[in-house]
């Protein structure tokens, strides 16, 4: 990156971010039976102080040691440092660009960057071992930062991973960049507490110092937190990893505390104050960890319904899933089917559906005359027919779709045979005209002999089978062999009348 380059990024962060950064949000969730960890390391030759060196390192390593049985998920990788930033560094040798990038500025002369990238797909490839970061080289430490002990680089990884001994959790990260000194509020939504044990709450925080804990302190909804002897309740910021029990990350903190006594269940939300006198603390990422055995409902339909021929009877599959959750669907979840807000058909799953599975059924509908040919009908799971739930989800945004619906009729076909031959065989026994009976309900069909004489007459409930029902004795009578005229009235809106010639023979 060219020095002017560098300036012009600076100047922009300066005029758009002093004295802020970017609220901390939620970034992904995740939920089976898994849990996290995480590794990282400082590149400050030691802690910050006005009487010491303020030389950063271009690189440091740290260690991954999952136990037999945990498999990688997911992997966060977080590196930050005071400047404008270096956005291209080297994790194991290959070579690093941030997917997203935060920022924050103390004042005119000081400012920080923090990049993140999704490193799974390495860090599942490469497995435990040792993690070196390297290439982070663009970090200012003028004056401006070292005379103040703000200079700082560092880097860590979130791993989840997955573990079959472990409860069924929700793990939500949350990042972006907000900073103390004074204090801040960080609410993080999205929460879904069904049990409170086990739950816990872990930070990546980059420039807390360890000799500063003037008015510091960490408190979730209004409690205060602390992993002591690690992380004690007046300087939770204090260069430290708990995982490893490291307590040489020099500005720089891999955190986690216990929340049991913190949250209740039902809770969907929680607050995170955060306070400090002097130490500069800079929260990027937030990590919780939640027993949430929840289900997550969702349907799916074909996005356009084929139909029968002037029938108002619509056969509807309809696929109801449970991937993205933490626990089975239970038997019985109800379901509904609109049309125009009107109630029009209900089922329910008729077998629990286990988590990441999903269940094929078909439900006949009868569409009301009153509605028009064409609508869309809309599919809702976990709707007992009002709009109301019975079912607890991780997620009750994903529980509708819908299908369009088109009983027109402008095209049914009908196909007329040649001939056929009413012997008793059980073969073409009798004038089957195909896609005419139970379509056109009304229609009328005329059979005259090669003399003209009309021989005989039928409906949708009266078929020809080579007899006459026309004269004398004519439903005994049995016609001869030879060719026969029919005039066929479908008796249809839109439909006219079919005429030909079909031949009789035995």
């Amino acid at each position: 990156m060219s020095p002017i380059y560098r300036l012009f990024i600076r100047f922009c962060l300066l005029v758009v971010t002093k004295g802020f950064g970017q609220s901390i949000a939620l970034y992904e969730q995740h939920n089976g039976r898994l849990d996290y960890t995480a590794i990282g390391n400082t590149l400050n030759i030691g802690e910050n102080g006005p009487l010491l060196d303020c030389s950063i390192l271009s690189g440091s390593s740290a260690e991954l040691n999952l136990s037999s049985g945990q498999i990688v998920e997911a992997a966060y990788l977080y590196w930050a440092g005071s400047g404008t930033g270096d956005f291209e560094v080297n994790l194991n040798s290959t070579p690093i660009m941030p997917e997203r990038t935060f920022s924050y500025a103390l004042d005119s002369n000081r400012v920080f960057f923090a990049a993140f990238t999704d490193v799974t797909d390495l860090v599942q490839n490469f497995g435990n071992g040792l993690y070196s970061l390297s290439n982070l080289e663009q970090i200012d430490i003028s004056e401006d930062y070292c005379s103040t002990g703000t200079n700082f680089a560092g880097w860590a990884i979130v791993i989840i991973y997955q573990d079959d001994s472990l409860p069924l959790n929700q793990i939500n990260v949350y990042d972006g960049l907000e900073a103390v000194p004074e204090a801040i509020t960080i609410e993080l939504n999205n929460l879904n507490v069904m049990d409170v044990e086990g739950a816990k709450i872990g930070f990546i925080a980059w420039e807390g110092d360890s000799s500063l804990a003037i008015n510091e302190s960490l408190r979730m909804n209004g409690f205060l937190l602390s992993n002591p002897p690690l992380n004690p309740e007046t300087n939770a910021f204090n260069g430290t990893n708990s995982f490893t029990g490291e307590t040489d990350l020099y500005n720089m903190d891999i955190d986690f505390y216990p929340i049991e006594n913190t949250i209740n269940i039902g809770d969907t939300s929680a607050s995170i104050e955060l306070t400090s006198g002097q130490d500069l603390v800079m929260v990027n990422s937030i990590v919780t960890v939640l027993n949430s055995q929840l289900p997550d409902a969702s349907i799916q339909l074909t996005e356009t319904l084929e139909t029968s021929c002037f029938s108002r009877i619509i056969e509807l599959e309809y696929t109801i899933s449970n991937f993205n959750a933490t626990e089975d669907l239970p038997l019985g979840t109800p379901i509904a089917f609109y049309v125009e807000n009107n109630l029009v058909g209900q089922a329910q799953t008729e077998a629990e559906i286990p988590i990441g599975t999903s269940i094929t059924s078909v439900i006949e509908i009868e569409i009301d005359p009153n509605f028009p040919d064409q609508f869309q009908i809309i599919a809702n799971v976990d709707d007992t027919g009002d709009g109301t739930g019975i079912v607890s989800e991780i997620n009750e945004n994903n529980n509708s779709a819908f299908s369009t619906v088109d009983l027109s009729n402008d095209s049914c076909p009908i196909i007329i045979p040649q001939g056929f031959s009413p012997n008793g065989d059980g073969f073409n026994d009798w004038f089957n005209i195909q896609g005419l009976y139970d379509v056109f309900m009304n229609h009328q069909l005329l059979i005259y002999n090669r003399y003209g004489s009309l021989v005989f007459e039928g409906n949708n409930d009266l078929k020809w089978d080579g007899t006459s029902n026309r004269g004398l004795n004519s439903s005994s009578k049995k016609l001869a062999v030879g060719t026969y005229f029919y005039i066929l009235h479908l008796n249809e809106e839109g439909y006219g009348s079919e005429t030909g010639w079909v031949y009789l023979n035995y």
